[in-house]
């Protein structure tokens, strides 16, 4: 199974490559950190800032030149911003977002599409909150939303492709420890759900989720190319 991950430094992107790993795939990531994986033959990975546009088909035609063929491409990669009210945020911290969030990603599909490199499988990590646009997720839930809107009409243009613009509910990754933690939860309330299920079955680890979406992909083959999913709401 060849696979492209972006955003694998670390939690669910990093959970999704161990898990492949596991299952003898050869995964190429690409994240600004680096992947700390070091020990696995199948890892080809390269470190690359996906908020700096002009670097991403450089960074791919080297990452990606023994590729000929993908059965998954993860874009996992994307930022949160802070939690504030948006009338708060700075234009230029939304533009930033955005950048790493949606054009990103339009650029890595944009290089798949030009150099006629197939791809069978494109989960794209969406979030609820693209959805409930609860207050003080302004930046990171307009991000969210654009990137379904972007799914949907790449499916459009990639009739080969299988595309899923795909939230996994709650996973307790670094994210966390900032809306646990440092978050006024009664001033923006929806955090509050947050606090209540880490440390439970409602908020997996990064490897837990990892495993649950690998273990649905056949079935999001089933349902219609760019369409929005949540993991909670599909049955067992």
């Amino acid at each position: 199974m060849n696979v492209l991950i972006t955003g694998n430094s670390s939690g669910l992107g990093l959970g999704l490559t161990r898990e492949l790993l596991d299952q003898g795939a050869i995964v190429w990531g690409m994240s600004r950190s680096g992947c700390p994986i070091h020990d696995d033959d199948g890892l080809r990975d390269r470190k690359v800032d996906l908020g700096n546009l002009n670097a991403i088909p450089e960074a791919m035609d080297r990452l990606l030149s023994d590729c000929l063929r993908l059965d998954l491409l993860v874009l996992n990669a994307g930022i949160l911003g802070r939690i504030q009210d948006f009338h708060t945020t700075d234009v230029h911290d939304v533009e930033h977002l955005f950048r790493i969030n949606v054009w990103a990603n339009k650029l890595i599909l944009d290089w798949f599409i030009e150099r006629r490199i197939p791809v069978e499988q494109v989960i794209a990590i969406s979030s609820g909150a693209g959805h409930n646009l609860s207050r003080g997720w302004g930046a990171y839930a307009m991000s969210k939303s654009s990137l379904d809107d972007l799914i949907a009409l790449y499916a459009h243009e990639m009739p080969d492709t299988h595309l899923t613009s795909l939230a996994p509910g709650l996973v307790d990754t670094g994210m966390q420890d900032y809306l646990c933690g440092e978050v006024d939860s009664e001033e923006f309330p929806s955090v509050q759900k947050l606090k209540n299920a880490r440390g439970t079955e409602a908020m997996p680890s990064p490897a837990e989720s990892a495993a649950q979406i690998l273990g649905l992909l056949e079935k999001l083959k089933t349902g219609e190319s760019g369409q929005f999913v949540d993991v909670r709401t599909l049955d067992d």
